[in-house]
């Protein structure tokens, strides 16, 4: 995923949207006012209306984009026929970036999901399953002994355990000296490991698979 350009390469809404993340993130949604993100950008608050109907359309259009986004780019990926380890591979570095590089909207969802509309927080959760079963399928086919019907609750766990893990980073990659956070790895060390670490979840998962089929193939040869 490209990273995000600069506040005045973007078009005012872009503007509007990233200015929003930033201020909801670290305040919270209730906790910013319309006015504040309208000087954010350098415009009035009531301006803000000319691209969003208020706060509520701006937090629906932030998470349900994001939602979206990372189902479409996963979907690019995942039909990039280059087989299942090139796919899953492809998707663990497409999340990690979307985590790298979008830390306030990780903050946002983890925080202010329950602030959306039913109708908007039904479709971030419609796309959001989207997004787990492309991996899930992916998951099983790079690794064979999830790909058994009875193991398909493991890769789902593994999936879920995994974008835990890379979601994380907001709260591991400093530094932010005002919050008193140490100095954290830099932006590649942090992509390196956590691709490593998640391909390590993976293989974890298909071996405790594996070998607890070994071991029930192993009790079923034995005496009655």
């Amino acid at each position: 995923m490209p990273n995000v350009p600069t506040a005045s390469a973007l078009p005012r809404r872009d503007q509007i949207r990233r200015e929003a993340a930033r201020l909801f993130a670290a305040r919270g949604f209730l906790g910013v006012g319309v006015d504040e993100i309208g000087k954010a950008v350098g415009i009035s608050g009531p301006g803000l209306y000319r691209h969003f109907a208020g706060k509520d359309a701006m937090l629906a259009d932030l998470l349900i984009g994001i939602s979206e986004r990372l189902l479409e780019e996963g979907r690019r990926r995942a039909g990039g026929g280059d087989g299942p380890a090139a796919t899953l591979d492809a998707l663990i570095s497409g999340h990690v970036d979307f985590a790298l590089n979008d830390r306030d909207l990780i903050t946002l969802h983890d925080r202010e999901l329950l602030n959306l509309k039913e109708e908007d927080r039904r479709t971030v959760r419609r796309l959001q399953r989207g997004y787990v079963e492309l991996w899930v399928d992916v998951v099983r086919q790079a690794h064979p002994s999830l790909a058994d019907p009875g193991a398909e609750p493991v890769a789902r766990a593994a999936v879920h355990a995994v974008f835990g893990l890379i979601n994380s980073t907001p709260h591991s990659v400093g530094p932010n000296p005002a919050q008193g956070e140490r100095a954290g790895l830099q932006r590649g060390d942090m992509a390196a490991l956590l691709h490593t670490l998640a391909h390590g979840a993976f293989a974890a998962a298909a071996e405790s698979v594996a070998a607890a089929g070994s071991t029930g193939a192993d009790r079923g040869a034995g005496p009655a």
